[in-house]
């Protein structure tokens, strides 16, 4: 009886939260363990389905950074990055196209088993995305900077309860196909859509002071410190897009930004419907 008693506790203490975010949407940045792993990404999409059941509406962008190095490989070619920015030529920005549509298919296909309905989006199919090329480091080939994002197509999906499932690529000015970094692409949105949350789910624990120690979690942190904690180096190499992506959303009208750890069970959940939540949460 005592732990049926416990359970019902859990659901009363989620129950400000169906109400606070019912009818709202949230977005979930997603990459990492979270997509690699089938037991982890399991975990992520039943959470997603749970949010959707209850009334809130998820947007999931996602990268494939891995599995593109992998697919370029086999085709015998070679990756090269310049200041964490994949150098995308006419052959490679094939790959990364075809890789992130097969990844995307697998994601929409897996939220379906688990009871969901899911609808996959391309930044550039569905015109989600319009980008200009990024020359801030010379030219490096097919590499978009979101200009502006279309948010109907989402908007017209999230209405009916489906989960929209995005991928980042954009289209140029001229009309070509451009790779668009997974955290930018989904700051972007976020700021576009207003949506009450935004979320990063990524490998560990979020930014920590020791990066050896987990117990060394920053729970909370201004955006104003950002800064000086990178000069510190406690934020460092893949925390910092990720940190600016949170930025970003906030400076654009989002209220709140996570970076959490997409290996703990059932991570979304205890963010969004728990007093303590997880991971480390920006603010402005």
């Amino acid at each position: 009886m005592q732990e049926l008693i416990k359970k019902a506790g859990v659901l009363i203490e989620a129950l400000p939260y169906i109400q606070k975010f019912r009818g709202k949407e949230v977005l979930i940045k997603y990459g990492g363990a979270a997509l690699t792993y089938q037991e982890v990404r399991d975990m992520v999409l039943q959470d997603l389905v749970f949010m959707s059941y209850v009334g809130i509406r998820p947007v999931l962008i996602h990268g494939g950074g891995k599995y593109i190095t992998e697919n370029m490989k086999k085709k015998g070619i070679q990756s090269q990055f310049i200041n964490g920015l994949r150098v995308t030529d006419k052959p490679a920005i094939s790959v990364v196209n075809e890789t992130l549509a097969e990844l995307n298919r697998g994601i929409v296909h897996d939220i379906e088993r688990l009871g969901g309905s899911a609808v996959g989006l391309s930044g550039y199919d569905a015109k989600v995305l319009s980008v200009v090329k990024n020359t801030e480091h010379g030219d490096i080939g097919f590499v978009g900077d979101v200009s502006s994002v279309n948010t109907v197509p989402i908007k017209e999906l999230t209405g009916f309860g489906k989960i929209p499932v995005i991928f980042p690529v954009g289209k140029g000015p001229d009309g070509e196909i451009y790779n668009v970094n997974a955290d930018e692409a989904a700051a972007n949105i976020a700021a576009a859509m207003q949506v009450q949350k935004f979320m990063v789910l990524t490998n560990v624990r979020g930014i920590l002071r020791d990066f050896k120690d987990e117990s060394t979690l920053i729970p909370s942190l201004c955006v104003g410190d950002t800064q000086r904690l990178i000069d510190q180096q406690i934020i460092s190499g893949g925390m910092i897009p990720k940190v600016k992506a949170c930025i970003d959303a906030l400076e654009g009208g989002v209220p709140k930004a996570h970076i959490i750890d997409g290996r703990i069970p059932h991570a979304l959940l205890l963010e969004i419907f728990t007093d303590q939540g997880i991971g480390t949460e920006i603010t402005l």
